[in-house]
């Protein structure tokens, strides 16, 4: 049994935070439905190149971006703009436990689909919305963009080069981190408010914002700022509480060093053949290379650049003295230990093609997680889930594909038989 089997999820989302929960949601089990825009669909599925090769070498209408956030999700094309859109959406929710959505505050009530109004169709509904500022505050109405949070909500003052040093400057991290972040907490939320309505057989709103997760996961450094009274600043790829710890430079490449204790700092002047710093008292503790670390780092340096990367990332290791190398993500790929994990996988594709994929990082011993399926087509399980769960037939549907409610898929055998694929 999946873990999640019998919890159905509307899922109204688009772009990534919100389908990064749905798709937690979908590996653990939950039937996973996307409603989407006939025609359209998702933004980011034409967010390319590259996009996903058929089973020809052509090109598909499923950009790598969306495919990254959307696997084991069954998509129904809705156009919930008119009147009978909405009424097929309010049977879908009366038959599910989760809604999700990422429209603007308020962009749903038009539509009678926001959570007052759906609370009447289904008491026990866990409505999640997502937005970029939340759901009241002088911001509410604004769009909310990754960038723009990790900016506004202090990631980048803390992530770059300092002030002075080449490079310097605020940056972006290289992934849309505050997203995901939010997928992450929006996905533990929902879990949480379907036990409360597992016991009380009410459900809620889930009011959660971009901004809201920025400043939340700012962790030590919200911390080190709200208990010392100093403003952080940016260290480039060094800690501001640990020394030393970021990125070294080797005769020939790059590696990252971890020292996280005294103990392994003692080891790492033994293996450098300086084993006096680990007792020289600017250094020999924590809080003293922090206070010295403008002494210290450029010595470490200097000694580094006389070897190559291979030759003391080996040495440290004996040594017990975290260090690894700095991979590109080739190399993440082709590394021994993410071989060993399987992490890269492979789901089939309507188009019949085999989508790669990076696995779930969850893993539970009694209910392994199992994947049924690459991201969908738009509009490829319509008639599928509306004949299921609305018992509409062959007649009603087609009527509704006629009048443009319901969409029709983008690819030949796109689940439109209504058996399950």
């Amino acid at each position: 049994m999946n873990l999640l089997e019998g919890v159905r999820v509307l899922d109204l989302s688009r772009i990534l935070a919100g389908p990064w929960a749905t798709q937690l949601l979908a590996d653990f089990g939950a039937d996973v439905i996307k409603l989407e825009r006939p025609g359209a669909g998702d933004d980011t599925r034409s967010w390319g190149p590259p996009y996903l090769k058929d089973a020809d070498g052509n090109d598909t209408a499923e950009s790598a971006y969306y495919l990254c956030a959307n696997r084991g999700k069954r998509s129904i094309a809705i156009d919930f703009t008119c009147a009978e859109g909405q009424r097929l959406v309010r049977e879908l929710v009366a038959r599910s436990d989760v809604l999700v959505e990422n429209y603007k505050v308020g962009g749903l009530k038009k539509y009678g689909l926001d959570f007052a109004s759906l609370q009447t169709v289904n008491p026990k509904l866990v409505y999640c919305s997502i937005t970029g500022y939340g759901q009241d505050g002088p911001y509410a109405q604004r769009a909310g963009y990754d960038a723009a949070i990790q900016a506004i909500g202090g990631l980048m003052s803390v992530t770059g080069e300092p002030d002075g040093a080449p490079g310097a400057g605020p940056q972006k991290v290289g992934v849309a981190a505050t997203d995901l972040m939010t997928g992450m907490y929006a996905a533990t939320a929902i879990l949480a408010a379907l036990r409360h309505a597992e016991r009380i057989g009410v459900g809620q709103q889930i009011d959660l914002a971009l901004l809201d997760t920025q400043v939340a996961w700012l962790a030590n450094q919200a911390s080190n700022y709200l208990v010392g009274g100093v403003v952080p600043g940016r260290h480039g790829t060094a800690h501001p509480n640990i020394v030393p710890y970021q990125v070294m430079p080797a005769a020939d490449d790059y590696f990252m060093l971890a020292v996280g204790n005294d103990g392994q700092f003692a080891r790492l002047c033994t293996v450098l053949g300086e084993p006096g710093l680990a007792s020289d008292p600017r250094y020999a503790s924590n809080a003293a290379r922090v206070a010295h670390r403008a002494g210290l780092v450029p010595q470490l340096q200097a000694i580094l650049r006389t070897r190559p990367a291979a030759e003391w990332l080996a040495a440290l290791e004996q040594a017990g003295v975290p260090a690894t190398p700095v991979n590109r993500i080739d190399q993440v790929f082709a590394d021994a230990q993410v071989q060993a994990r399987g992490l890269r996988i492979e789901l089939p594709h309507a188009s019949g093609a085999q989508v790669p994929g990076v696995r779930n990082p969850l893993r539970f011993s009694a209910t392994p997680l199992q994947y049924r399926h690459a991201a969908p087509v738009l509009g490829e399980h319509s008639r599928q889930v509306l004949h299921e769960l609305l018992a509409l037939d062959a007649g009603q549907l087609q009527a509704l594909q006629a009048q443009g409610v319901v969409g029709r898929p983008e690819a030949d055998g796109g689940g439109f038989s209504g058996a399950a694929k």
